[in-house]
């Protein structure tokens, strides 16, 4: 069975044809033509073989069949040749690459994503420096109350102000707080231009919120770094580092290990 879907797959006009059911499931043979530059006959053609694999199952509606989109198949290929172990890091890495090819905003970053854990576990994850300094190699002095003050340890720099502070501290659901300051001490420890890393301090002061929201056996992380304005170095930087970052902490907490330097 798995030859036939492998071969239903290797044809792009037949993948076209599962994308359009995907984005609309129930078509008939006419609304699949018009949405596609495909003779009817040649639809025809690959449905057969589509329904043969098992991709797309028929419904007799009236005088019309119905398509549908049955993505078991798909599944099931991932669950042999994907382990467990590896089935996290390949939906992180598939996660950051969306992340990366999304418009970004002017003034704010936003990324979503679901992990497979509970929110208190994830919860851990963003607030225990035994888990940040896997994930993110920094970690921090505060007791998360809202309203304390924050200090940084990151790549060998401590960085300290009274600015950093959490802003919020709903446990499981909501954490927010305030960005770093971008001292000497940090560019030196990451090997920056310090004369650039100036010009990013004169940047007003940003914000980070996480939002953590049970959806059965996945909890939704929604990422929102904002208080930018127009045209922010800082944003334009965070916006590179953020998805990397969550895509290393999903695959930690669904496989044991975080996403490998560089992936």
């Amino acid at each position: 069975m798995d030859d036939d879907v492998f071969r239903a797959l290797a044809d792009p006009s037949r993948r076209a044809l599962l994308d359009s059911l995907n984005r609309g499931n129930g078509q008939t043979l006419r609304q699949l033509c018009a949405g596609l530059d495909m003779a009817r006959q040649s639809v025809s053609k690959h449905l057969a073989v589509l329904e043969a694999a098992g991709l797309v199952t028929t419904e007799k509606r009236g005088r019309e069949k119905h398509h549908f989109l049955n993505a078991e198949p798909i599944n099931a290929i991932a669950d042999r040749w994907i382990s467990r172990y590896h089935r996290g890091r390949v939906q992180a890495l598939a996660d950051l690459k969306t992340a990366l090819e999304a418009p970004m905003s002017s003034t704010e970053f936003t990324y979503t994503t679901f992990i497979r854990t509970t929110p208190e576990k994830l919860w851990q994850a963003l607030t225990d420096n035994a888990f940040t300094s896997r994930y993110w190699g920094a970690t921090f002095d505060t007791d998360w109350r809202a309203g304390s003050a924050m200090v940084w340890h990151e790549a060998g720099a401590t960085i300290a102000d009274d600015e950093q502070r959490v802003l919020e501290a709903e446990p499981y659901r909501r954490l927010a707080y305030t960005w770093h300051t971008f001292t000497p001490e940090f560019a030196a420890a990451h090997g920056l231009d310090p004369e650039k890393v100036a010009a990013t301090a004169k940047e007003q002061r940003s914000r980070v919120t996480f939002e953590l929201e049970q959806r059965g056996e996945l909890v939704r992380l929604t990422v929102v770094h904002d208080g930018f304005e127009p045209g922010s170095q800082v944003l334009q930087d965070v916006s590179g580092g953020w998805p990397e970052l969550i895509a290393s902490l999903k695959t930690l907490l669904e496989t044991g290990e975080p996403l490998p330097a560089g992936a």
